[in-house]
């Protein structure tokens, strides 16, 4: 479900973080946490201060998991690995109350649990999620490092011949853009490096399934490279297509048939495929459990 808003009509004053952590059950951290966060309303006016006394009408947005039964495919004791379907968010967009993989990770590990990296909307795959905020932060420490590994799987437009190495900045939010989310090839743009592997080409379709490699965590940056080299991502609403047309997809106006006659399939055609990383001296190799060339020629048919 995500973020929902309940209202509570206050008859007699009490501390705001008080309110909060005898209503929702929660810590006086995660209470002064909801504040801060201008989650918690007093007559329609922001509630900014933690000691504030409320009396009247209260509203807090907070979020309410309804999880979907998806169950990680890997776990320890700090950490679980999620396989997330495509058209599944990893986080909720905007405080909306649209379903979200944390919906899963909150509702199975608790309110500290948290997905450490993303992956967009679109894509599948693997998903590295924090039991607790001790992991989470030495976690994302490995991720800014650059010592996680992630290969993904894609399809692509026309034939590779040989694997490449594609190094060109990428940059975001071009004013002249009508899509301020798409990566740009941009000399002022931050370094990015990914890797590309041939693994197979699919003659009959003219298409070339491949390893992805980022080196780099830019935006949208296997996706961006992809078009930048002339071999978009089978499936990409965004990149490969009319920026007009990428708005309608955005704007969640597009059909599936036209999103199929214009960008070749129902969904993008990308895939987490693969983490490989080192945890308190314990090396992981994590792969993915969906077969992604046969959901692709499933999607495809």
């Amino acid at each position: 479900m995500g973020y929902v808003t309940k209202e509570f009509q206050i008859n007699k004053e009490i501390k705001a973080y008080k309110f909060l952590m005898q209503e929702f059950d929660i810590k006086m951290k995660d209470a002064q946490k909801w504040i801060d966060k201008k989650r918690v309303y007093l007559d329609d006016e922001i509630v900014n201060i933690k000691n504030a006394n409320l009396l009247g009408t209260a509203k807090v947005i907070f979020f309410k998991s309804e999880p979907s039964g998806i169950k990680p495919i890997f776990e320890t004791e700090d950490f679980v690995v999620f396989d997330k379907p495509s058209g599944v968010l990893v986080h909720p967009n905007k405080l909306s109350g649209e379903y979200s993989l944390n919906d899963d990770i909150k509702f199975l590990f608790g309110t500290d649990a948290n997905a450490v990296h993303r992956i967009d909307k679109e894509t599948s795959g693997l998903v590295l999620v924090a039991k607790n905020k001790k992991s989470e932060i030495e976690l994302k420490n490995l991720f800014e490092k650059r010592e996680i590994k992630k290969e993904y799987l894609a399809i692509v437009r026309g034939k590779i011949k040989q694997n490449l190495t594609i190094e060109k900045n990428l940059k975001s939010d071009i004013p002249s853009s009508l899509i301020r989310i798409k990566s740009h090839v941009r000399d002022d743009g931050q370094k990015a490096v990914t890797k590309i592997e041939v693994v197979e080409y699919l003659e009959d379709e003219n298409l070339t399934l491949i390893k992805a490699k980022p080196i780099t965590g830019r935006t949208h940056q296997i996706r961006a490279h992809m078009f930048h080299v002339k071999h978009p991502i089978l499936g990409d609403p965004i990149y490969g297509v009319d920026e007009v047309d990428a708005d309608i997809f955005l704007s969640r106006k597009m059909s599936n048939s036209k999103r199929v006659k214009i960008t070749g399939a129902k969904r993008l055609m990308l895939h987490a495929n693969f983490l490989s990383f080192k945890y308190k001296s314990i090396e992981y190799n994590i792969q993915s459990k969906i077969d992604f060339k046969k959901e692709a020629n499933h999607e495809n048919n």
